[in-house]
């Protein structure tokens, strides 16, 4: 936690810049502070707290997160549109989507769903049932995660709507794939930008290429394992081309994560890019085929078995994409770039904490979910500004490496040297001095704060 909010580094500048008031700052920085620096499970009595100077009570951030005037400040929205003006990269944006689940306990939670399949056995002696639970279900989210040719990460989320939710609340019932393709046809690009879309055999959708087609991008996915190959039926699978693709010619595509023109889309560390990283080596064979209700596209076969014989068809990845002009390699590449969003859900749950919530009503659930993306695009932001300010190139390589633990780092850095400075210039007076003690009897929430 901090004692001022102020010494967090160009935090309440970023959200000046957004056009929020006063009193909506002081709120979304509270948050984003918690985000930051939680020790422990993130709550809202962390976000309560996180400002020594200036403590709240848990409740007045629960209700706040509720209120529909908060929950229309589309602050992210102003964010991302910030970092995509100054950006200064030329190449080929990357869209990731994929979902996330969040697991909850309480029947009275709102939006929730079971996952689990589990079924009772007929018989006696059942194996379940014997010890009580607390029943358990998740929230789900859609997410985003736009990488510009700089390297620099923009995400959205979009949540899961149950339908028993949707007809109490008076919404529309979107499914996984559907939530992304909205995310997709709201992308604030301008119509000249080359993207591709990449996701999970999840949306290998109409829904998701139909928005691909209204924008103009590109998509690849890995083929769903009931497509089938157009033509009279019987129609044949896909995957029956590989009952005998050991016959093919395959071509042996390797590449180095520290090399190459998609190495500011992975933010590697220092240690995997030196002159002993390994490369990743793949035995790819292609196609050009008509997909039943798909239309004629390009199929990958890629595996990692060097020799076919040993290699059986569930270790080979079926890619299928509508990307002509793209080359072998470079579909390997950007599919190898999924991983990404995948090492984005690690860091949003780990690092920031976002899975920590409990909350009853759902409202809350998503200013929650905004908040935890409003820290991220602040570490994005912070990196931006530290790239773009008079730094040495080898400091300048640091900051273009770090990823989002790194950079709460830096602020964490950035913001004690502040307060020990802050700290030295008051002990130097005897106003100071009892300043200083005012701010540490507050720094406590007044239902934990002894009496004087």
């Amino acid at each position: 936690m901090v004692m001022v909010a102020d010494f967090i580094p160009y935090l309440k500048r970023c959200l000046r810049r957004a056009g929020l008031r006063q009193v909506a700052v002081e709120m979304v920085s509270r948050v984003v502070i918690a985000f930051l620096f939680h020790s422990g499970k993130m709550s809202c009595l962390q976000a309560a707290c996180s400002v020594r100077s200036e403590t709240r009570h848990r409740a007045q951030v629960s209700r706040v997160l509720r209120r529909p005037s908060f929950r229309r400040l589309d602050v992210n929205a102003v964010l991302r549109q910030q970092l995509l003006d100054r950006e200064t990269g030329r190449g080929r944006f990357v869209f990731l989507i994929d979902a996330t689940l969040v697991s909850q306990s309480g029947k009275r939670t709102e939006n929730t769903y079971s996952t689990g399949n589990r079924r009772r056995r007929p018989r006696r002696g059942r194996r379940y049932g014997k010890q009580k639970r607390a029943a358990r279900s998740c929230h789900s989210f859609t997410m985003g995660l736009l990488i510009t040719p700089s390297g620099v990460r923009l995400p959205w989320s979009r949540p899961h709507y149950t339908g028993e939710y949707c007809q109490r609340k008076g919404l529309t019932h979107r499914t996984t794939a559907e939530a992304a393709a909205d995310l997709i046809r709201q992308l604030p690009l301008p119509e000249e930008a080359q993207v591709i879309v990449v996701g999970d055999t999840a949306y290998d959708s109409q829904a998701v290429r139909d928005a691909c087609g209204e924008r103009g991008y590109d998509w690849l996915f890995p083929c769903n394992s009931e497509r089938v190959l157009a033509g009279a039926k019987p129609r044949p699978r896909v995957r029956s081309l590989l009952e005998d693709w050991s016959g093919y010619a395959l071509q042996t595509i390797r590449f180095f994560p520290g090399q190459g023109a998609y190495v500011p889309y992975r933010r590697l560390s220092r240690h995997r890019i030196g002159p002993k990283a390994k490369p990743r080596t793949f035995y790819v064979h292609q196609e050009r085929r008509e997909v039943h209700s798909v239309g004629e596209v390009r199929l990958v076969f890629s595996t990692a078995k060097k020799h076919l014989a040993k290699a059986t068809p569930n270790e080979v990845k079926v890619l299928m994409t509508n990307a002509t002009r793209l080359s072998l390699k470079e579909i390997v590449e950007l599919y190898a770039l999924r991983w990404q969003i995948e090492l984005f859900f690690k860091e949003l749950k780990s690092t920031l904490g976002f899975h920590h919530y409990r909350f009853q009503k759902f409202e809350s659930v998503e200013s929650w979910t905004e908040l935890a993306l409003t820290a991220f695009l602040y570490l994005e932001s912070y990196r931006v500004e530290q790239l773009s300010s008079r730094l040495s190139d080898k400091e300048k390589e640091w900051w273009r490496h770090q990823r989002t633990h790194g950079l709460g780092q830096a602020v964490r850095s950035a913001s004690q040297q502040a307060e020990l400075k802050y700290l030295s210039e008051r002990l130097e007076t005897t106003g100071g001095i009892a300043k200083l003690k005012r701010l540490i009897r507050n720094s406590f929430p007044a239902e934990y704060r002894p009496p004087a």
